[in-house]
């Protein structure tokens, strides 16, 4: 029995204890909100300077983010980790333009990249002539023909909408079959089926297997416009012309790495390949024109990368110059409530009910203005990101990015603790006769 009644002691003094805590924290909590709303214009801007700041940070790099992302898009639309090589010409010394040979990639070429460069683990060709006309029942058009091989898909983006790519029987049969761009699908039949159907290319008539997906946004089309016929059937009815040009020349020739990381190692491989082909050293840069896709993310993310680090240390000092201002605010509180300072550690408030009402008016200035500026910042960027859309080629909406917003929220938790701990300190450290005696 009395075990059991010094058990229920305990326990009613435990919750007496804890309803103590919770009432005192509430008291304190409520002086935090009248100090603030006593002062509410002073209050405002000092809130308004720091949520400015935020969201400023948060918007910064929100818009880099957007154009990044909108360039690696752009370039995944391309297709992953693209190589791309054109013919060039030799200079007959180096580092001169004098006395230039020019050369044209061929078939065999390709076909020597894909047995000697042990780097490669895709190459394919294509022949590219805008100078053909295409012509259905229904109307004509202008765009280019590309004669490709079966895994050009393989190394670039041609997402299929209807029907079938081109695939390996029809390069072999030199099959007179056509995988038509959207655009072109709309203007050679409009409103009407198109699989299945025929159209003339210059006069050769060619069925059609398949309708691409649209790739691109906005005006940049250009792919959109493409039909594609089989390489072989190219090559032997359209075949690339000039002076001095081989029967099997292409356009350009197109490979990935085994990696990305071996694109430079690639790279040199199927220089030394074309170099012995044509006759000259492949230690002359000038005489390769290509474009490395994989070099070029890797540049336009370094710049993005350095955007972000200025921006972000830009917006933490912005942060710190706010916690300064806080602070500052804060010491000038103290100040003005001296008088009440001293009355209340008179009537038994402790140095730490001073010091944790200080802080934590300090600390919710900061923590409210970084969560206002953060809510602003997401709210206007997904409002722009309706506004503009998926239309705008090279840069996607600005979006929040969360570590953004956690460097922000970390920065202010920071800023807070010194503007809230320094000025509370100040006012727990008053003798309460002095601070009663001062006017």
């Amino acid at each position: 029995m009395g075990t059991l009644f010094y058990q229920f002691t305990y326990r009613k003094r435990d919750i007496l204890g804890q309803s103590i805590v919770m009432r005192a924290l509430l008291d304190i909590f409520a002086q935090v909100f009248r100090s603030i709303g006593a002062n509410k214009l002073r209050s405002f801007l000092t809130m308004f300077g720091i949520a400015w700041g935020v969201a400023s940070l948060l918007l910064l790099i929100g818009l880099g983010e957007g154009f990044r992302s909108g360039q690696r898009r752009g370039l995944a639309q391309l297709g992953q980790d693209v190589i791309m090589t054109w013919g060039g010409t030799i200079p007959a010394m180096p580092n001169q333009h004098t006395g230039m040979r020019p050369y044209k990639l061929t078939v065999a070429d390709a076909e020597a990249i894909r047995s000697q460069a042990q780097h490669v683990r895709n190459v394919t060709a294509f022949i590219n002539r805008g100078d053909l006309k295409q012509v259905s029942e229904f109307s004509s058009s202008g765009g280019s023909v590309m004669g490709v091989q079966a895994n050009y898909p393989e190394i670039r983006n041609i997402p299929v909408d209807q029907g079938r790519f081109l695939n390996s029987d029809d390069v072999a049969q030199r099959r007179r079959v056509v995988v038509l761009g959207q655009k072109n699908n709309k203007l050679l039949f409009p409103g009407r089926p198109s699989l299945a159907a025929f159209i003339t290319i210059n006069g050769a008539r060619f069925q059609v297997i398949g309708v691409a997906q649209k790739i691109g946004r906005g005006n940049n089309d250009g792919d959109n416009q493409r039909l594609y016929i089989p390489l072989s059937t190219m090559l032997e009815l359209f075949p690339m012309t000039g002076e001095n040009i081989p029967q099997d020349s292409v356009s350009s020739i197109q490979y990935q790495p085994s990696t990305p990381d071996l694109n430079e190692t690639a790279k040199a491989e199927v220089h030394r390949v074309i170099a012995e082909r044509h006759g000259f050293d492949a230690s002359v840069k000038d005489a390769f024109e290509e474009w490395d896709t994989i070099k070029s993310e890797r540049t336009v993310g370094l710049i993005f990368t350095a955007m972000d680090v200025f921006l972000g240390g830009v917006g933490i000092v912005t942060l710190a110059l706010g916690a300064v201002g806080i602070i500052n605010i804060m010491l000038v509180t103290v100040t003005e409530r001296t008088k009440e300072i001293g009355l209340r550690k008179a009537l038994g408030a402790t140095n730490r009910s001073i010091l944790t009402q200080f802080f934590l008016e300090g600390l919710m200035l900061t923590g409210l203005s970084g969560m206002i500026g953060i809510v602003g910042a997401g709210t206007l960027m997904f409002l722009l990101g309706k506004a503009m859309g998926n239309n705008q080629m090279g840069f996607d909406p600005p979006r929040l990015v969360p570590w953004s917003a956690a460097m922000a929220m970390g920065t202010l938790v920071l800023c807070g603790v010194v503007a809230g701990l320094y000025p509370a300190s100040k006012a727990a450290a008053l003798e309460p006769v002095e601070a009663l005696r001062k006017e």
